[in-house]
């Protein structure tokens, strides 16, 4: 298994603060089956900037100390970038990195609690680039939760997207667990992934969400996710379904 959304990096952003954090982090994801597991530390959230160089010298750093620990678990170099709008140009410069730094798909991360204006025409010119931009979490951002219609155009016109593990298994509550099921049903998600950030209140949960995707969704979508993860380490296009509107469900007849 692949996870393709983590801050294992150590003390760079607000996910493992140091080498030893990593390796309980990484010692967890090995009890949960994971092998590889993409970086991707924050970079232009208003708070912390990791450039792509930057983050190519902490993975090889990283990797080094885990196969001195006995821990075979490979760490390859990935960004988490907040939606800004010279992202193009960055990448240019050589500043934004992809996942794994062979693929052509690019983390792109909303706020929370909005979906800029920009936005559909700044992942129009990613892949105009060449690139597939990865919205990730969508499911946690209050205005496509209210407003799905603007989901569905940004994957209709060829953006990927990312869920959290912990979304669909109910850590960050009920509205968000729904919401990440309507996106599975809609074809609108792509991968599933921890973005997980330590061993204690955001941790992994990859193993409990595959099972429970499995057991509702069944073996099929399970396995579309856990082959994107493995195409994007291997520089391949991922598989998609055609996307499709989220279904407003009726209550009581009021509606």
């Amino acid at each position: 298994m692949i996870d393709i959304h983590c801050h294992i990096l150590p003390g760079i952003d607000d996910g493992a603060g140091d080498f030893t954090e990593s390796l309980l982090m990484a010692q967890k994801a090995q009890e949960e089956g994971i092998k590889k597991i993409i970086a991707t530390p924050h970079h232009q959230n208003g708070k912390y900037n990791n450039f792509k160089e930057e983050i190519i010298q902490k993975t090889n750093e990283l990797n080094d100390y885990l196969k001195s620990e006995q821990v075979k678990i490979e760490i390859l170099p990935g960004q988490e970038t907040r939606i800004y709008g010279e992202m193009v140009e960055d990448f240019d410069q050589g500043e934004i990195l992809t996942l794994a730094n062979i693929s052509s798909y690019v983390f792109v991360e909303l706020p929370s609690g909005h979906v800029p204006r920009y936005t559909e025409q700044l992942l129009y010119d990613l892949q105009m680039k060449g690139l597939t931009p990865v919205i990730v979490h969508p499911e946690r951002n209050s205005e496509l939760i209210e407003q799905p219609e603007k989901l569905y155009k940004l994957v209709k016109n060829g953006a990927a997207t990312q869920i959290t593990a912990g979304s669909f298994v109910g850590y960050f509550g009920k509205k968000i667990q729904k919401f990440t099921a309507d996106l599975i049903e809609a074809n609108l998600t792509h991968f599933v992934a921890s973005d997980a950030h330590n061993t204690h209140n955001r941790t992994f949960k990859v193993e409990e969400a595959c099972e429970s995707i499995h057991k509702q969704y069944g073996t099929d979508i399970l396995f579309m996710f856990l082959d994107n993860a493995e195409a994007v380490v291997d520089g391949k296009d991922i598989f998609r379904e055609i996307p499709e509107r989220v279904k407003k469900k009726k209550l009581f007849g009021l509606f």
